[in-house]
């Protein structure tokens, strides 16, 4: 048995962050100088550039903010954590109000929201498949799951069985045993939270990166959009698919091409198709989406490459998505854009 796995199972943000600051030093021709941090979030790591910021603001203020705000997130998204609101709703086995977070019920929401326009392909249920497969918590498995196992564990898979309301905020599992993972979309969410509180605080140029998930605020001094990189899609070498300009929008992506393994010459991703319990096989390596918020687009990057090339991309048409689509064809990568999908500049 062959394991790829990169540090993150999007792309990887430390790549991204390095190309995104590489970029910034290279012809920017402003004056103030930008504030940069770093450090752990949901079980990755988080990157941020700030410009501006006000008065009343040191960078050691910035500093505890952001921790404050991550430490949030991750007290109630965390799977890592077995007192988060997450991981206490997941050991909970009766079918009555859990009570949550306003936050916890509106990424629920969201993913449900998601789940239904993707016609099934993202679902946060997936959890039991994800670790049957062997790229959960649990150990890794040397052999492939069995139907029957495949079997048992879609038994608790699907987003009708879970309900959410808000006045007060709680969850409800329609099977005791439901579990869910927000892995798809809690870095989204963290991203936002982040951003949203940058904001409050009076910072309206920064970009915010976690775990590979980017927003942006506003435009780097001198009028100068923020340069993203989208990176190849390949697993042997780090290099730059394309370029593209992000002004005040958030960007994520999906792919298969880091997290995977191999048994007897197959390859197995870490993306489970929640129709078929299994890992997706398909030619589409790589999806990214450009939303208002990252949590959106966390999800609709996870949903869109779990259905692949043909029925990802009608989707993103049909819904006006922007989309950024790479394909493996017989004659290398092809790039794909839907609906506002940035202007971007191909590195190859």
């Amino acid at each position: 048995m062959k394991w790829f796995s990169g540090t993150l199972t999007k792309v990887t943000g430390f790549f991204v962050l390095l190309l995104i600051l590489a970029l910034m030093l290279v012809g920017c021709g402003n004056s103030s100088d930008p504030v940069r941090l770093q450090g752990r979030a949901i079980g990755t790591t988080y990157s941020i550039v700030a410009y501006g910021l006000p008065e009343k603001l040191s960078p050691e203020d910035l500093r505890k903010g952001v921790e404050q705000v991550v430490a949030e997130v991750n007290s109630v998204m965390s799977l890592f954590k077995p007192d988060s609101e997450l991981s206490r709703f997941n050991a909970y086995r009766k079918d009555d109000w859990f009570s949550v977070s306003k936050e916890l019920a509106g990424v629920v929401q969201t993913a449900k929201a998601v789940n239904q326009i993707t016609g099934g392909a993202f679902d946060i249920t997936v959890a039991p498949l994800v670790n049957l497969w062997g790229f959960g918590p649990d150990k890794r498995p040397e052999i492939i799951p069995s139907e029957d196992e495949i079997k048992a564990a879609m038994a608790n898979v699907g987003s009708d069985l879970i309900e959410v309301r808000f006045n007060p905020p709680a969850l409800k599992k329609l099977t005791p045993t439901l579990t869910l993972d927000l892995a798809a979309i809690a870095k989204g969410y963290c991203v936002d939270a982040v951003s949203s509180w940058l904001k409050v605080s009076g910072i309206s140029s920064f970009m915010v990166e976690i775990g590979g998930e980017i927003r942006t605020g506003g435009e780097k001094p001198g009028n100068q959009p923020w340069r993203i990189a989208v990176e190849k899609p390949v697993s042997m070498e780090r290099s730059v698919q394309a370029l593209i300009s992000l002004s005040g929008k958030a960007m994520a992506t999906s792919g298969d091409y880091r997290n995977y393994y191999e048994v007897d010459g197959k390859r197995y991703s870490h993306i489970i198709d929640p129709s078929t319990g299994r890992p997706i096989k398909h030619t589409l390596v790589s999806v990214s989406v450009v939303d208002e918020t990252c949590s959106r687009a966390d999800a609709f990057a996870t949903g869109l490459t779990v259905l692949g090339p043909e029925r990802g991309i009608a989707l993103a048409k049909e819904c006006n998505l922007s989309a950024f689509f790479i394909v493996k064809t017989p004659d290398g990568l092809s790039e794909i854009a839907t609906g506002d999908f940035p202007q971007h500049e191909k590195m190859n």
